[in-house]
């Protein structure tokens, strides 16, 4: 009875007792906080420095950005403290990363604690203007037609403009050669210059080429028509029903970081994406903000995990 009332007694004046189940994370911050993210120049960069930014000021502490290779961010962040002082902003290549290297010993899943969607992007179908296809129908009656002779770019094995085609040619049923480039640009630049035939491409990267009629943009990727890309229709509404296929980037921090973090973390981030100059910002560059809570972010995690390994496997995509 003793030992009860003075752990109460203390508890109500915010004094820390060992065992006592008092809630972690109260004095959070007390240090600078790390964004461990993708090289610099990249999306997930550009992402983390605008949250960064946003969130250091009612965190009360700077908050640094650290650029890694993905891989190298994700083994580092796993492995890093569950304290709220190192975090990661990630995309899907960070996810599916460890199916695709095996060099690669974490998993996103079990050693992430999701924090928030951030952002989210799709991608379009576009085809050189010398291909005889105006729709998605046509393009994959051509493909149809012509077996193995259309060949499609890629920023690199394992991207989502990879993957993207590869579900596409499953879903419709069709032969269509990848060709990978070293970065969505190259990838870009091989459609405008004729080296290949078409693209399932960034909406950032794609827009501007179809504006200047160097490329022609025929449906975008996502379920439902995008303000991104006003005027296009889905991919799904053209003759491949059920596809879809949406760029993403949360944050996260390592598993077993402590819920009250975790929640000071969200809600700060979730401030910063509401704020008008940043949708705008964000909008500028090809993505929407979303802001979703930790459990949202998780469960788009798992069912991403789930759809692109079915993706990898059927497309016979083996790790290097």
């Amino acid at each position: 009875m003793l030992l009860s009332r003075l752990v109460a007694g203390m508890l109500s004046v915010g004094l820390v007792v060992p065992g006592a189940g008092v809630v972690y994370g109260q004095d959070y911050p007390n240090k600078t906080i790390r964004i461990v993210t993708a090289t610099a120049g990249g999306g997930s960069d550009f992402t983390s420095r605008i949250i960064a930014q946003g969130i250091s000021g009612p965190l009360g502490q700077p908050v640094v950005v650290d650029n890694r290779t993905v891989l190298l961010a994700g083994e580092h962040v796993s492995k890093a403290p569950p304290d709220g002082y190192t975090l990661t902003v990630m995309g899907g290549s960070s996810l599916i990363l460890p199916l695709l290297q095996k060099k690669a010993t974490y998993d996103a899943v079990r050693d992430f604690a999701p924090i928030s969607l951030l952002v989210r992007t799709v991608n379009i179908v576009a085809v050189h203007p010398s291909l005889p296809v105006k729709s998605v129908k046509e393009l994959i009656a051509l493909a149809k037609a012509r077996p193995g002779a259309l060949n499609y770019s890629s920023s690199t094995v394992g991207a989502s403009s990879h993957l993207g085609a590869e579900l596409f040619k499953s879903m419709a049923s069709v032969n269509i050669v990848h060709v990978p480039y070293k970065g969505t640009g190259a990838s870009v630049t091989a459609l405008i210059s004729g080296e290949v035939q078409l693209t399932i491409n960034d909406v950032g990267f794609i827009a501007p080429h179809v504006k200047s009629g160097r490329l022609r943009a025929l449906a975008v990727t996502s379920d439902q028509p995008s303000v991104l890309a006003p005027g296009l229709p889905t991919v799904a509404a053209s003759g491949v029903p059920g596809y879809e296929m949406t760029g993403w980037t949360g944050m996260a921090a390592p598993a077993k970081t402590p819920g009250a973090i975790i929640n000071r973390l969200h809600q700060e981030i979730v401030r910063v994406l509401n704020q008008p100059e940043v949708k705008e910002k964000y909008f500028i560059s090809g993505v929407e903000t979303v802001g979703s809570s930790p459990e949202q972010f998780a469960a788009t995690m798992k069912s991403e995990l789930t759809k692109w390994s079915k993706v990898i496997e059927s497309a016979g995509i083996k790790p290097d």
